[in-house]
């Protein structure tokens, strides 16, 4: 299942039934799980932990060192979870000591060609970033959440859970969660609640109510952030989906895109 031409550190950990095609360099502090393959030509190195049944493509660069001009060589990693899969192109670093120490990748997402993860990013579970969609440093993003193609995303700035980012889209500030956000750096803004994906992944009824209702106390009351907040906690009924559209934007550090 390794192809003689690829180049395996003998510190490298390879658990069984793991492919390894042709010209492909995996480095001394690798360790992968069973079950992945990984493409021709494919660089995996630094302090990186790849779990179980991951496809990885051609010409993908995984565990690189940060593009960090303050990073200087040290113990940081890239921990990447299962059932993900990472196309031809893609590349997703290190973290940095002056952040985490680590950039970390859940289960089951998409990362299109020429997609990138920078440096102490930190990707939940079935998320897609589509062609050449860009996440700088220290960036999180939740569940469930779409980066469009050609989208771009600031370091230190957050996508809630559910998520839809336009192509093309630039952003600057945290996008909160459920919602539909396009535009380029000079007005990028929410178009509404991501309707489609809310009821394709089975949110019921009430929550989706809840949700149309907190969105347009945020986006279209004329409130400042702190007094939507407050009538969100005191009008609208609890549920988990709107508890955690408060507690998000209770939690932007950067700003929220309204």
């Amino acid at each position: 299942m390794i192809h003689s031409t690829a180049i395996i550190h003998p510190g490298a950990k390879i658990a069984e039934g793991v492919e390894i095609g042709p010209y492909v360099v995996i480095g001394e502090n690798v360790s992968i799980g069973k079950g992945t393959k990984i493409g021709p030509h494919t660089v995996v190195d630094g302090w990186t932990e790849i779990g179980e049944d991951n496809t990885i493509f051609h010409m993908a660069s995984v565990g690189a060192v940060p593009q960090d001009l303050k990073y200087h060589g040290e113990k940081t990693w890239l921990k990447i979870g299962n059932g993900n899969t990472i196309r031809e192109f893609a590349s997703l670093h290190l973290g940095t000591v002056t952040g985490d120490g680590e950039t970390t990748v859940g289960d089951n997402n998409l990362f299109m060609a020429y997609s990138h993860v920078a440096h102490d990013c930190h990707i939940g579970n079935n998320v897609i970033m589509a062609n050449s969609a860009t996440l700088a440093g220290h960036v999180t993003v939740e569940d469930y959440a779409i980066m469009g193609g050609l989208s771009a995303v600031l370091q230190f700035t957050r996508i809630g859970a559910h998520v839809m980012v336009g192509g093309m889209t630039s952003i600057t500030l945290d996008i909160p969660p459920y919602t539909i956000v396009t535009g380029d750096r000079s007005e990028s803004r929410l178009r509404g609640l991501n309707l489609v994906g809310l009821k394709r992944r089975g949110f019921s009824e009430e929550s989706i109510s809840s949700l149309k209702k907190a969105y347009k106390l945020l986006s279209m009351s004329g409130l400042k952030l702190t007094e939507a907040v407050e009538k969100m906690k005191t009008e609208l009924p609890s549920c988990p989906e709107v508890d955690h559209f408060i507690a998000f934007i209770e939690g932007a550090k950067r700003g929220v895109t309204r």
